[in-house]
Protein backbone atom coordinates (compact mmCIF):
# COMPACT_ATOMS: atom_id res chain seq x y z
CA UNK A 1 0.00 0.00 0.00
CA UNK A 2 1.38 3.17 -1.14
CA UNK A 3 1.83 6.27 1.37
CA UNK A 4 -0.72 8.44 -0.35
CA UNK A 5 -3.51 5.27 0.10
CA UNK A 6 -2.62 5.10 3.91
CA UNK A 7 -2.96 8.46 4.13
CA UNK A 8 -6.07 8.63 2.67
CA UNK A 9 -7.47 5.72 4.62
CA UNK A 10 -6.11 6.88 7.57
CA UNK A 11 -8.14 10.42 7.35
CA UNK A 12 -11.39 8.34 6.57
CA UNK A 13 -11.55 6.59 10.09
CA UNK A 14 -10.51 9.59 12.23
CA UNK A 15 -13.37 11.61 10.65
CA UNK A 16 -16.08 8.41 10.75
CA UNK A 17 -14.63 8.00 14.57
CA UNK A 18 -14.86 12.16 15.48
CA UNK A 19 -18.49 11.76 13.34
CA UNK A 20 -19.27 8.89 15.99
CA UNK A 21 -18.04 10.34 19.25
CA UNK A 22 -20.34 13.57 18.85
CA UNK A 23 -23.33 11.51 17.54
CA UNK A 24 -22.66 9.71 21.10
CA UNK A 25 -22.03 13.06 23.04
CA UNK A 26 -25.36 14.11 20.89
CA UNK A 27 -27.54 11.36 21.40
CA UNK A 28 -30.52 13.48 22.88
CA UNK A 29 -29.51 16.99 20.51
CA UNK A 30 -29.92 19.98 22.89
CA UNK A 31 -33.53 21.75 21.46
CA UNK A 32 -32.61 25.43 19.85
CA UNK A 33 -33.38 28.21 22.00
CA UNK A 34 -34.72 31.54 20.69
CA UNK A 35 -34.18 34.47 22.65
CA UNK A 36 -37.35 35.53 24.11
CA UNK A 37 -36.70 39.46 23.87
CA UNK A 38 -38.87 39.71 20.76
CA UNK A 39 -37.55 43.24 20.41
CA UNK A 40 -33.82 42.17 19.50
CA UNK A 41 -32.42 44.35 16.79
CA UNK A 42 -32.06 41.14 14.72
CA UNK A 43 -35.65 39.80 15.00
CA UNK A 44 -37.08 43.49 14.25
CA UNK A 45 -34.60 43.67 11.06
CA UNK A 46 -36.05 40.31 9.69
CA UNK A 47 -37.95 42.76 6.56
CA UNK A 48 -37.25 42.98 3.15
CA UNK A 49 -38.60 41.39 -0.23
CA UNK A 50 -40.97 38.12 0.55
CA UNK A 51 -39.65 38.70 4.51
CA UNK A 52 -41.79 39.93 7.44
CA UNK A 53 -40.83 40.48 10.92
CA UNK A 54 -41.83 37.58 13.17
CA UNK A 55 -43.59 39.98 15.72
CA UNK A 56 -44.68 43.37 14.90
CA UNK A 57 -44.34 46.08 17.32
CA UNK A 58 -47.29 46.43 17.98
CA UNK A 59 -48.14 43.06 19.62
CA UNK A 60 -44.89 43.43 21.59
CA UNK A 61 -46.21 46.27 23.21
CA UNK A 62 -49.91 44.47 23.42
CA UNK A 63 -48.09 41.44 25.23
CA UNK A 64 -45.44 43.54 27.90
CA UNK A 65 -48.60 45.10 29.02
CA UNK A 66 -50.96 41.93 29.25
CA UNK A 67 -47.93 40.47 31.03
CA UNK A 68 -47.52 43.63 33.45
CA UNK A 69 -51.17 43.38 34.18
CA UNK A 70 -50.94 39.56 35.19
CA UNK A 71 -48.19 40.93 37.47
CA UNK A 72 -50.64 43.36 39.38
CA UNK A 73 -53.09 40.94 39.54
CA UNK A 74 -50.70 38.86 41.23
CA UNK A 75 -49.61 40.56 43.73
CA UNK A 76 -51.85 40.84 47.26
CA UNK A 77 -55.01 43.22 48.12
CA UNK A 78 -52.78 46.02 49.67
CA UNK A 79 -49.84 46.03 47.19
CA UNK A 80 -52.50 46.39 44.19
CA UNK A 81 -54.06 49.40 46.24
CA UNK A 82 -50.77 51.27 47.10
CA UNK A 83 -50.09 50.86 43.65
CA UNK A 84 -53.45 52.53 42.83
CA UNK A 85 -53.38 55.14 45.31
CA UNK A 86 -49.87 56.12 43.91
CA UNK A 87 -51.39 56.26 40.28
CA UNK A 88 -54.27 58.29 41.86
CA UNK A 89 -52.13 61.06 43.09
CA UNK A 90 -49.49 61.88 40.33
CA UNK A 91 -52.17 61.79 37.32
CA UNK A 92 -55.67 60.48 35.98
CA UNK A 93 -56.11 57.55 34.85
CA UNK A 94 -57.99 56.21 32.06
CA UNK A 95 -60.76 54.01 34.36
CA UNK A 96 -64.08 54.13 35.87
CA UNK A 97 -64.71 57.45 37.85
CA UNK A 98 -64.49 56.76 41.90
CA UNK A 99 -68.06 56.36 42.94
CA UNK A 100 -67.33 59.49 45.27
CA UNK A 101 -67.38 61.85 42.79
CA UNK A 102 -71.00 60.36 41.48
CA UNK A 103 -73.70 63.01 41.50
CA UNK A 104 -75.97 62.67 45.13
CA UNK A 105 -77.84 64.86 47.93
CA UNK A 106 -75.66 64.88 50.81
CA UNK A 107 -76.59 67.26 53.90
CA UNK A 108 -75.01 70.94 53.21
CA UNK A 109 -75.40 73.85 56.12
CA UNK A 110 -74.79 76.68 54.30
CA UNK A 111 -75.61 80.70 54.04
CA UNK A 112 -76.11 80.72 50.27
CA UNK A 113 -79.89 80.80 49.15
CA UNK A 114 -81.59 77.94 47.40
CA UNK A 115 -80.27 77.59 43.81
CA UNK A 116 -76.49 78.94 44.31
CA UNK A 117 -74.05 76.85 42.76
CA UNK A 118 -70.95 76.40 45.49
CA UNK A 119 -67.74 75.14 43.73
CA UNK A 120 -65.27 73.74 45.91
CA UNK A 121 -61.88 73.23 44.41
CA UNK A 122 -59.83 71.83 46.85
CA UNK A 123 -62.22 68.59 47.31
CA UNK A 124 -63.29 68.59 43.60
CA UNK A 125 -66.71 69.13 44.09
CA UNK A 126 -69.82 71.28 42.88
CA UNK A 127 -72.78 71.99 45.17
CA UNK A 128 -75.80 73.41 43.97
CA UNK A 129 -77.76 74.75 47.14
CA UNK A 130 -81.34 72.89 47.50
CA UNK A 131 -82.15 74.33 51.19
CA UNK A 132 -82.87 72.79 54.43
CA UNK A 133 -79.78 71.69 54.74
CA UNK A 134 -79.09 69.75 52.25
CA UNK A 135 -77.15 70.22 48.03
CA UNK A 136 -77.34 68.58 44.61
CA UNK A 137 -73.65 67.28 44.91
CA UNK A 138 -71.36 66.02 41.83
CA UNK A 139 -67.24 65.84 40.99
CA UNK A 140 -66.12 68.06 39.16
CA UNK A 141 -61.95 68.51 37.29
CA UNK A 142 -60.89 71.88 38.36
CA UNK A 143 -57.82 74.03 37.33
CA UNK A 144 -54.30 72.61 37.37
CA UNK A 145 -51.60 73.88 39.24
CA UNK A 146 -50.84 77.66 37.99
CA UNK A 147 -54.15 77.90 36.66
CA UNK A 148 -56.34 78.33 40.29
CA UNK A 149 -58.90 80.49 41.18
CA UNK A 150 -61.42 81.88 43.33
CA UNK A 151 -64.44 84.55 42.77
CA UNK A 152 -68.15 85.01 42.62
CA UNK A 153 -69.73 85.14 39.24
CA UNK A 154 -72.83 84.59 37.49
CA UNK A 155 -73.99 82.15 34.56
CA UNK A 156 -74.19 84.70 31.49
CA UNK A 157 -74.83 82.27 28.74
CA UNK A 158 -75.76 78.75 28.36
CA UNK A 159 -75.00 76.66 25.39
CA UNK A 160 -75.48 73.19 24.09
CA UNK A 161 -72.89 71.20 22.79
CA UNK A 162 -71.20 74.34 22.34
CA UNK A 163 -67.88 74.59 19.90
CA UNK A 164 -64.67 75.73 21.12
CA UNK A 165 -62.10 78.24 20.07
CA UNK A 166 -59.05 77.76 21.95
CA UNK A 167 -57.69 81.10 23.19
CA UNK A 168 -54.66 81.94 21.49
CA UNK A 169 -52.06 81.74 24.66
CA UNK A 170 -53.44 78.34 25.31
CA UNK A 171 -52.52 78.42 21.66
CA UNK A 172 -49.22 79.35 22.07
CA UNK A 173 -48.61 77.11 25.49
CA UNK A 174 -49.37 73.98 23.83
CA UNK A 175 -47.52 74.69 20.93
CA UNK A 176 -44.59 75.01 23.11
CA UNK A 177 -44.82 71.66 24.64
CA UNK A 178 -45.39 70.13 20.64
CA UNK A 179 -49.29 69.81 21.06
CA UNK A 180 -51.16 71.60 18.39
CA UNK A 181 -54.51 73.00 18.91
CA UNK A 182 -57.02 73.77 16.44
CA UNK A 183 -58.42 77.49 15.69
CA UNK A 184 -62.06 76.17 16.17
CA UNK A 185 -63.83 73.31 16.87
CA UNK A 186 -67.69 72.03 16.03
CA UNK A 187 -69.86 71.11 18.98
CA UNK A 188 -70.17 67.35 19.28
CA UNK A 189 -68.74 63.82 21.05
CA UNK A 190 -65.16 64.96 20.62
CA UNK A 191 -64.80 68.54 21.93
CA UNK A 192 -63.70 69.32 24.94
CA UNK A 193 -66.40 71.31 26.65
CA UNK A 194 -68.24 68.20 26.21
CA UNK A 195 -72.34 68.01 25.96
CA UNK A 196 -73.38 71.91 27.81
CA UNK A 197 -71.61 74.97 28.77
CA UNK A 198 -72.77 77.57 31.39
CA UNK A 199 -70.57 80.69 30.59
CA UNK A 200 -69.21 82.68 33.80
CA UNK A 201 -69.54 86.46 33.87
CA UNK A 202 -67.30 87.91 31.03
CA UNK A 203 -64.33 85.67 31.73
CA UNK A 204 -63.33 82.67 29.62
CA UNK A 205 -64.04 80.62 32.61
CA UNK A 206 -66.35 77.77 32.10
CA UNK A 207 -68.60 75.26 33.93
CA UNK A 208 -69.05 72.15 30.76
CA UNK A 209 -69.09 68.74 30.20
CA UNK A 210 -65.90 66.49 29.06
CA UNK A 211 -64.45 64.18 26.27
CA UNK A 212 -62.76 62.85 29.03
CA UNK A 213 -64.14 61.96 31.95
CA UNK A 214 -61.76 60.11 33.91
CA UNK A 215 -60.58 63.22 34.42
CA UNK A 216 -62.94 64.28 36.85
CA UNK A 217 -61.76 63.98 40.35
CA UNK A 218 -58.26 65.99 39.44
CA UNK A 219 -56.70 69.32 39.08
CA UNK A 220 -55.98 69.17 34.75
CA UNK A 221 -57.68 71.95 33.13
CA UNK A 222 -56.82 75.59 32.39
CA UNK A 223 -59.26 76.90 35.02
CA UNK A 224 -62.52 75.72 34.02
CA UNK A 225 -65.08 73.49 35.98
CA UNK A 226 -65.28 70.39 34.05
CA UNK A 227 -67.92 67.79 34.61
CA UNK A 228 -69.24 64.00 33.11
CA UNK A 229 -71.34 65.32 30.20
CA UNK A 230 -74.67 63.56 31.75
CA UNK A 231 -74.20 65.06 35.14
CA UNK A 232 -73.52 68.46 33.39
CA UNK A 233 -76.72 68.04 31.53
CA UNK A 234 -78.27 67.38 34.93
CA UNK A 235 -76.99 70.63 36.11
CA UNK A 236 -77.79 72.55 32.67
CA UNK A 237 -81.89 71.70 33.18
CA UNK A 238 -81.56 72.90 36.93
CA UNK A 239 -79.98 76.35 36.91
CA UNK A 240 -80.55 79.47 34.61
CA UNK A 241 -78.69 82.66 33.10
CA UNK A 242 -78.15 84.38 36.43
CA UNK A 243 -77.58 81.79 38.30
CA UNK A 244 -74.90 82.55 41.29
CA UNK A 245 -71.99 81.04 41.01
CA UNK A 246 -69.31 80.68 44.17
CA UNK A 247 -65.78 79.40 43.30
CA UNK A 248 -63.42 78.66 46.39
Amino acid sequence: MSKKTLLLATTILCTATLGAAANDRYMSRPPVVVSPDLTAPWVMQLTGEGVQPAVSARRIVVRQREQQRRVLRQRSGVAVQQVSAVVHAEKPVKTQIDPVFLPQVVDYGTEYKAGTIVIDTNNRFLYLVMGDGKARRYGVGVGKPGFEWAGTHKITRKAEWPSWTPPQEMVAREAAKGHYLPAFMEGGPENPLGSRAMYLGSTLYRIHGTNAPWTIGYAVSSGCIRMRNEDVVDLYERVGVGTKVIVI
